[in-house]
């Protein structure tokens, strides 16, 4: 049985600094990080080339992984497991198994999860009295298994089919952030108030609920880079509002609006500009006409005396793309390379604690071509 400690649907003011109910105590954010870094004797990005090995095969449309600080892998299937892989081994036995909704080509269901022990949190779908309904829920580790639920967030308005946003990481601040999709109805993105296309934050008890950035479509990915900087990966229209493609990569800051539906990245939409800010911010990069169908990113570096360099895996596009950021401009984008392919849809990338980064398929996802072995996590490993 589930324990809700906060967070039914509330409709106030709840830019950071307000909580979503709209009452006048407000949070305490922390600080930006500064847009300009601080001296670093890191090395230029390099070259980067890896060797890939299976950890894990045979999973079924997994969706995101989180290294737990003893070098255990926790990872989601989108049908409701939570699997566990520990020592190099996928445990036979999910840690837990959770009544989700999910249909053949549709985007709901288990998806994000972060590890901090002794609890586990998850992002994932049920019907609700209203619908489809997306929540945040904090479990605790038993061994392994995990028991106990805690609801911290209920009530993010899913989509009939498409746009459930979902993914969870750690902050550098302490704090929990989640993206969350518009549902496909783009209304949804274009106020500062309400649950959907937002990227959250939330303290681990469930408390301090705010909205940390606003106006998007679909955001899959977030990450923070060494200075404490986060970055986000969105999915462009579809055909929605008259437009195909413009992938975004942000550079998300603090109470900022990312253009979503009054703009597809740098395009604008027919939406119209009625009730939309007048100042947006605008992606660092963007697919253009082409689509990458971003997914889950990560900062990483072969060598820690080394620039990391974002990751970025696609779904649609089928690669792993590299983004080099300039190191005295978080905005820039100085670079950009495909480091890998022939795996089909990738779903998360994660920088390990061993210098390699390990990446998810999602081939049996009802979307994609399943391979031998399908779906996999790999580790790419520097070579």
């Amino acid at each position: 049985m589930s324990h809700r400690v906060g967070g039914a649907v509330l409709a106030g003011l709840v830019l950071s600094g307000c909580t979503f109910g709209g009452s006048s105590t407000a949070t305490t954010p922390s600080p930006r990080p500064s847009t300009t870094p601080t001296a670093t004797t890191l090395a230029s990005p390099q070259p980067l080339n890896f060797t890939v090995k299976s950890v894990a095969d045979g999973l079924v449309a997994p969706w995101a992984l989180a290294f737990a600080a003893d070098g255990t892998i926790w990872l989601t299937e989108r049908p409701g497991r939570v699997r566990i892989i520990r020592n190099g081994q996928l445990l036979p036995a999910p840690a837990l198994t959770l009544s989700v909704v999910t249909a053949n080509g549709c985007e709901s269901g288990l998806l994000g999860i972060a590890v901090k022990a002794p609890n586990v949190f998850l992002y994932y779908t049920y019907r609700g009295s209203g619908g489809n309904t997306n929540r945040i829920s904090r479990f605790t580790i038993q061994g392994d298994s995990l028991v106990g639920e805690q609801v911290l967030l209920d009530g993010i308005p899913g989509g009939t089919c498409y746009h459930f946003g979902g993914r969870l990481k750690l902050g550098p601040d302490g704090w929990l952030y989640a993206t969350t999709g518009e549902g496909y109805v783009p209304s949804r993105a274009a106020t500062a108030s309400g649950l959907s296309g937002k990227i959250l934050r939330l303290r681990l008890d469930g408390t301090g609920q705010e909205v940390f950035a606003w106006g998007f479509r679909n955001p899959q990915g977030i990450a923070f880079d060494a200075a404490g900087r986060l970055y986000a990966s969105v999915n462009g229209p579809t055909g929605d509002l008259g437009l195909c493609c413009h992938d975004e990569i942000d550079y998300v800051q603090q109470g900022s609006f990312y253009g979503w539906p009054e703009f597809a990245a740098t395009v604008r939409t027919r939406y119209g500009q009625e009730g939309m800010p007048a100042t947006r911010s605008g992606p660092i990069a963007n697919s253009g006409d082409s689509t990458w169908a971003p997914s889950g990113i990560t900062f990483y570096t072969p060598k820690s005396n080394q620039q990391a360099t974002l990751l970025v895996a696609e779904l649609r596009g089928q690669a792993l793309q590299r983004f080099i950021i300039d190191a005295t401009d978080p905005s820039k984008v100085l670079s950009q390379e495909i480091v890998l392919q022939g795996k089909g849809r990738l779903r998360d990338i994660v920088a390990g604690p061993d210098h390699c980064a390990y990446l998810l398929t999602n081939n049996r996802d009802t979307r994609g071509t399943p391979m031998s072995g399908d779906d996999h996590l790999f580790q790419l490993c520097p070579s």
